[in-house]
């Protein structure tokens, strides 16, 4: 019996012309009609070895098929920047987004705090512009970035970029590495919102765990030990908004074809359902 001409639809490492194409059809469909002639006259021995023979060539078609789909698989991590004003929900939405996707998580906010934690020349140079409210300078923070990109996790799992590039000069830097997104998810609040988010939010410094005295309460076992970041104040969180506001248009800019705005305020889960399907 002949086989279905499907077959001749197999996705090889090499492309395989349409005169190639016939030529294996009509060896198969001439190794089913023997196999048939052969079964018909009894000589099982032989009849036995053409079908192992042609067992064998569709096993091996089956991994070339399976091999291609799993490097093609390979090749599509998703690529995500989420930007947005301070306590837009940025943090929320990564940890749902990870939770769900596997994506790495990039924090520029994160790194930069470890290095402050950690002393390095780095951190200090960061930390004083940090407290202020200010953009730290480009120099310090891309090569950061970059390297975190560029570990094997963020290779093989794709990455969730999370409040980086804050500046046109930032979003150049990206280009000019050879990072592109998929996606640039934007959060929109109001700045009244926004204002009364920063001021109320507390660390957890013993699991690094972000709570809010109204909105997201901690466990009363928890309560006593929680602290308020040092640029978590009124002033300047509306020093920082005000560098978001002025930076903004410029990275948007670069990634206009892509952004996708959403509205941040309203519930975590509902945010969450418009950012899945954006990407």
């Amino acid at each position: 019996m002949a086989l279905p001409l499907t077959v001749n639809c197999v996705v090889s490492a090499k492309p395989v012309s349409v005169k190639r194409s016939n030529q294996l059809a009509a060896q198969r469909v001439s190794s089913g009609n023997r196999f048939s002639q052969l079964k018909g006259k009894k000589n099982l021995t032989q009849a036995l070895n053409l079908r192992s023979s042609f067992v064998a060539h569709k096993s091996r078609t089956a991994s070339r098929v399976l091999t291609n789909k799993v490097t093609m698989s390979a090749g599509g991590q998703k690529r995500v920047i989420i930007s947005g004003a301070p306590a837009s929900g940025k943090g929320t939405q990564c940890e749902k987004i990870v939770e769900e996707l596997g994506l790495a998580h990039i924090s520029a906010g994160d790194l930069l705090r470890a290095e402050v934690k950690a002393g390095t020349e780095a951190g200090k140079k960061a930390e004083g512009y940090m407290k202020a409210g200010e953009l730290v300078p480009d120099e310090v923070v891309i090569t950061m970035v970059k390297n975190r990109l560029a570990e094997d996790d963020a290779q093989t799992k794709g990455w969730l970029l999370d409040g980086y590039p804050r500046s046109g000069s930032q979003a150049e830097a990206l280009k000019e590495a050879g990072i592109e997104a998929d996606v640039f998810l934007l959060l929109e609040v109001p700045d009244e919102i926004l204002i009364e988010r920063v001021v109320g939010r507390r660390l957890d410094p013993e699991t690094g765990k972000i709570y809010h005295m109204t909105y997201f309460p901690p466990p009363e076992e928890v309560k006593d030990r929680l602290i308020q970041r040092s640029d978590d104040n009124e002033e300047a969180a509306k020093n920082r908004l005000a560098t978001h506001a002025r930076n903004v248009n410029a990275v948007l800019s670069y990634y206009e074809d892509r952004i996708v705005r959403i509205d941040g305020n309203r519930s975590k889960d509902e945010v969450f359902a418009d950012i899945m399907k954006a990407i």
